[in-house]
């Protein structure tokens, strides 16, 4: 069997060296980069204290010390690019920095190379417009942490190859990722809206004085996020109704009309005090990295969860 393409991840902080290990759990020889000379380093070292924990849960195929083996810090952006047929690009969320980078990888990389960004925000067309090899720039933007959220969104500019597109996705999902595959581009794409148009309500619950900032949190993880951890939004009311989706709609879709029709909350005026003091109250800043550890604790413990009940019906 011929071994999987050789992956570039340029920028090894938090997202890179997360897409790090979902390459080479896969299989993909990976090169980090970085313009800080000590980053594929430490990020290296954070796949060696990850992977094993992921094996014990049963959620590499291989073993963690295989997948370590084929993470390898480069000195060289050309050394990174040397033979990679996927480029993730993990630089920071700013439109010149994206653009320079991108100058640059598409004059260094193979022409059947694809150039992807992390990027949760910038569109693809912004980052490419101008580039000789624009077409086979796009967005690959994963949820953090993304070797423990497999959902990736993939978005293309306007002028982007639809089957580099497809090729890209074929190859997140055979590194078991979930890809979304955009048929265009548009502000925030498709999580970071679902997210906003939810956090505009939370904030404006809090602004109004009808709930905590705990109360809210309380009403998503106790409740609405028990049923999205394995179903969406559209099969959760296909499933809330006699009827399925359609009598649903008829049912309750003026109720949100409704809601939807009330002004939204700033979220920077006085309710981000009240916020930040119920989270404060809750977490001490000083916390901050010990509980994102245990965020990532939770999220294999959910993964593993998932995929063992997949295994065991089939579903």
């Amino acid at each position: 069997m011929t071994a999987p393409a050789p992956v570039a991840c340029v920028g090894s902080g938090l997202i890179g060296r997360s897409w790090a290990m979902v390459f080479a759990r896969a299989g993909h020889e990976v090169r980090l980069w970085d313009a800080r000379p000590d980053a594929p380093d430490a990020a290296r070292a954070f796949c060696a204290d990850m992977l094993p924990e992921l094996e014990r849960r049963g959620l590499i195929d291989g073993s963690a010390q295989d997948a370590l083996a084929l993470i390898r810090p480069t000195a060289t952006l050309e050394a990174a690019l040397d033979g990679a047929l996927h480029v993730q690009e993990s630089t920071f969320e700013d439109i010149d920095v994206k653009r320079e980078i991108f100058a640059t990888l598409d004059a260094l990389a193979g022409s059947d190379t694809v150039l992807a960004s992390s990027s949760s925000a910038l569109l693809p067309s912004a980052i490419s417009e101008g580039l000789k090899g624009r077409h086979r720039v796009m967005v690959n933007h994963p949820i953090n942490p993304a070797y423990l959220v497999p959902a990736a969104e993939l978005v293309p500019a306007p002028w982007t190859d639809p089957a580099l597109v497809e090729r890209t996705a074929d190859m997140l999902r055979r590194a078991g990722m979930k890809p979304i595959v955009m048929a265009r581009e548009i502000d925030g794409f498709v999580m970071n809206r679902m997210q906003g148009a939810l956090l505009h309500e939370a904030f404006r619950l809090v602004a109004g004085g009808f709930a905590s900032a705990e109360d809210v949190d309380i009403g998503i993880r106790e409740g609405l996020a028990l049923r999205w951890s394995f179903m969406g939004p559209f099969e959760t009311i296909d499933l809330n109704a006699p009827g399925g989706v359609r009598d649903y709609v008829e049912r309750y879709a003026g109720i949100y009309d409704d809601m939807a029709a009330q002004p939204a909350a700033d979220w920077r005026g006085e309710v981000l005090d009240r916020i930040e003091a119920d989270r404060r109250a809750m977490l001490p800043k000083d916390g901050l990295a010990e509980r994102q550890a245990w965020r990532d604790r939770r999220l294999m413990a959910l993964a593993a969860h998932k995929r063992s009940v997949t295994e065991e019906t089939g579903e």
